[in-house]
C-alpha cells in the first residue's frame, strides 16, 4: 500500500493539474487579509468568504480536482494496466490514492480556511474550519473518486453535484440540504466553535451520520467498480 500511496503521491504533484490547487486558496487568504486590514465588518465579508468562497467553492473544487485526477488520469493514459496487474486486492489501491486524495485536499484547503477564521473571528474558529473542512475532504473524494469510476465524464458530473445540486437547489430547497457534503461541513464546523457568521439547518447528528455514509459507501463503490476493471483497463 505505501508503494501505491507513493506512486499516486508522485503522479500528482507531477502533473499541471496541481498547479490549478493553488489560485482559489491564495484568493481566499487574500481577500480575507484585505477585509481584515481596511477594518470591514467579519460579519459582512465572513459568510461570503469563508462560506460562500471557501467552503462551498475551494473546498469542493480542489477535492473535484484532487479526486477525480489520482485515478482517473491514470485510467485516461492507460498507465493504470500497471497497477491492474499487480496481484493486490482492489480495496489496497482504492485506500491509498483515497487516502493521498483527502490530505492533499485537506492540507490544500485547511490552511487558508484557518486563516480566514482567525482573521474573522478567533483562533477556535479558524482550527474548527480545518477540522471540519478535513472531514470534508474526505467525503469529497471517495464520492469524486467513485464518479473516476461509474463514468467517463467524472469531472462534469461533480460539477453538475457542486454547482447545481449544493449551490442552486442548496440556497431554494431545503431538502436538498440533507445531502449536501457541503452543509454538513458547515455544521460540524459550527458546532465545535458557534458563531453567526456559519448558518445551516442540518443537524450535527445528521451531518455526522451522512459523512460517515458517504465516505464509507462511495469507497464500497470505486473497490467494486475497480474490480470489473479488465486489464485493459476497460470494464467489462
Amino acid at each position: 500500500m505505501s508503494t501505491v500511496t507513493w506512486i499516486t503521491a508522485r503522479g500528482l504533484f507531477g502533473r499541471r493539474r496541481f498547479l490549478l490547487l493553488l489560485p482559489l486558496p491564495l484568493l481566499m487568504v487574500l481577500l480575507s487579509v484585505i477585509c481584515r486590514a481596511f477594518g470591514v465588518d467579519p460579519g459582512e465579508w465572513g459568510p461570503a468568504v469563508l462560506v460562500g468562497l471557501g467552503l462551498a467553492v475551494v473546498l469542493p473544487v480542489v477535492a473535484l480536482i484532487v479526486g477525480t485526477g489520482v485515478l482517473g488520469a491514470e485510467i485516461d493514459d492507460g498507465t493504470v494496466v500497471h497497477i491492474l496487474t499487480k496481484p493486490l486486492p482492489r480495496w489496497q489501491i482504492v485506500l491509498p490514492k483515497l487516502g493521498v486524495a483527502a490530505g492533499v485536499t485537506a492540507a490544500t484547503v485547511a490552511v487558508p480556511l484557518y486563516v480566514g477564521g482567525v482573521l474573522a473571528d478567533s483562533v477556535r474558529l479558524g482550527l474548527a474550519l480545518a477540522a471540519a473542512a478535513a472531514v470534508g475532504a474526505l467525503a469529497y473524494s471517495a464520492l469524486f473518486l467513485a464518479l473516476s469510476l461509474v463514468t467517463r465524464r467524472p469531472v462534469l458530473l461533480g460539477l453538475v453535484y457542486v454547482l447545481i445540486w449544493e449551490g442552486l437547489l442548496g440556497n431554494f430547497v431545503s431538502g436538498t440540504k440533507v445531502l449536501s457534503i457541503q452543509q454538513y461541513v458547515i455544521a460540524l464546523a459550527d458546532r465545535l466553535a458557534p458563531t453567526e457568521l456559519l448558518s445551516t439547518t442540518v443537524s450535527v447528528p445528521v451531518a455526522t451520520v451522512m459523512t460517515a455514509l458517504i465516505a464509507v459507501g462511495f469507497t464500497v463503490l470505486a473497490v467494486d467498480r475497480l474490480r470489473s476493471f479488465s486489464v485493459a483497463g476497460e470494464t467489462s
